[in-house]
């Protein structure tokens, strides 16, 4: 059982940057890829980024390339969303996952979920 608890959302401008931190529990952090999805009011949850177990093989949304940066600490069970150059259509409630496949771009096949953390972004 690994439970995922994010935090860091918040309100910031167009322009601005916000850091999402999602804290892991359990020992097998490590056996888990874990993803970061994205649900703006009345639109399906939508993929923004993965990283591999050791964080070898990071995959993202076309819209997020170049903006946004996952990273890992293994050692702290944590994993990193930075968020640059914020567009207020990046405004949803983020939420980090974990699969045991590698990687994954698809909701389904991952096996636990945070409670989601809010992302305002004003023009």
């Amino acid at each position: 059982q690994v439970q995922l608890v994010e935090s860091g959302g918040g309100l910031v401008q167009a322009g601005g940057s916000l850091s999402l931190s999602c804290a892991a529990s359990g020992r097998t952090f490590i056996s888990y890829g874990m993803g970061w999805f994205r649900q703006a009011p009345g639109k399906e949850r939508e993929f923004v980024g993965v990283t591999s177990r050791n964080g070898d093989i990071t995959l993202y949304v076309d819209s997020v390339k170049g903006r946004f940066t996952i990273s890992r600490d293994n050692a702290k069970n944590t994993v990193i969303l930075q968020m640059n150059s914020l567009k207020p259509e990046d405004t949803a409630v983020y939420y980090c996952a974990a699969t045991r496949l590698t990687v994954s771009t698809t909701p389904t096949f991952y096996e636990y979920w945070g409670q989601g953390t809010q992302v305002t972004v004003s023009s």
